[in-house]
């Protein structure tokens, strides 16, 4: 058994919308090929007798508070569920608490009260140092790989106290996890965040950094990952883009990062494999503001029927991904 979690930072499921909705506007074939020609928006999941709900953020909002009857997709290969990220604490779900809830199994933001974000405060951070998802995968036998590779102006600014670890590299870091470098990257057994490696040359000025296509990115996580249990990627950029609030780029962004899973489906063995695209909050599936959303972030789940079955048994919020991963790894 092979996990691949797919991380993707600040992206719910919002309405089926072209003018602020890049997931309607952005061309997906690999996702729309996943969800027999549907796009990644809530009303995929809908389950409203056939009619069809077209309304914006608010009036979605709302009929949540009613309409509750969220119909799983299921296909061949495919499960999409939606999950809350809310957590029954009023606020707009954050970075720091939501990540932390995934990966610990604990209710985070009611356990304190509030959502917090981006990076965690100390009293997140106190969640973080043991009983992880990845403390436990280890204490298993299990092996854990980030294929994110850090630049060292990343870990120069850690050591300066110029930045914080945000969730994810503080959770691997407490279970014993070495962050990648750009040895790693340079060695072809790391990846840059937006998977090309083109913003470390352009943004980091790194010239000699490896640049790969979409497609061989692709291929590069799906081999990667055969080489441990859990393999992680961070996709940050998503988040961002979504504050930036720039249609353009975000559809850009989401182009790219299709492309990049047909090549890993393409490389990888959908029977013996689960692969989980998932986010801490929504932002990026509503342009019209640079805020984050109350939207409920999508489960994808690819792999044969018999291990998703198992994987999305109980799956209906941020704090049950950790024991449906463990499920799998008894």
């Amino acid at each position: 058994m092979k996990f691949l979690f797919l991380f993707l930072d600040g992206v719910g499921l919002g309405s089926n919308n072209p003018q602020m909705n890049p997931f309607v506007r952005a061309r997906m074939p690999t996702l729309e090929t996943l969800l027999r020609g549907n796009r990644l928006v809530i009303e995929t999941l809908l389950h409203q007798s056939g009619s069809e709900f077209n309304g914006n953020q608010q009036e979605i909002g709302e009929k949540r508070k009613t309409e509750t009857n969220f119909q799983p997709f299921i296909n061949q290969y495919a499960t999409l569920l939606a999950l809350d990220s809310c957590l029954g604490v009023n606020g707009l779900p954050q970075s720091a608490t939501g990540q932390a809830a995934m990966i610990t199994g604990i209710n985070i933001p009611a356990a304190l009260g509030y959502h917090y974000g981006p990076k965690p405060n100390q009293a997140v951070a106190q969640f973080l140092q043991t009983g992880t998802l990845f403390h436990q995968l280890r204490e298993r036998n299990k092996t854990i790989s980030l294929l994110n590779a850090y630049p060292p102006s990343y870990f120069q600014a850690i050591e300066r106290g110029y930045r914080i670890y945000s969730a994810i590299p503080l959770a691997m870091i407490k279970s014993g996890i070495v962050l990648k470098t750009i040895d790693d990257l340079l060695n072809g057994k790391g990846l840059s965040a937006d998977f090309t490696g083109l913003g470390w040359r352009e943004r980091l000025g790194i010239v000699d950094t490896p640049l790969l296509t979409p497609d061989q990115a692709g291929e590069k996580i799906a081999i990667l990952a055969q080489e441990s249990d859990l393999t992680f990627f961070d996709f940050w950029l998503s988040d961002y883009a979504g504050h930036k609030q720039n249609m353009k780029i975000a559809c850009n962004l989401l182009e790219t990062f299709d492309r990049v899973l047909s090549s890993i489906l393409t490389n990888w063995n959908l029977d013996d494999g689960v692969i989980l695209i998932t986010s801490d909050h929504g932002n990026l599936e509503d342009l019209s503001t640079r805020r984050h959303t109350t939207n409920p972030v999508p489960a994808l789940v690819i792999g044969a029927s018999h291990h998703r079955h198992v994987f999305t048994n109980n799956l209906l919020d941020l704090t049950n991904i950790k024991p449906a991963i463990l499920n799998l790894f008894p």
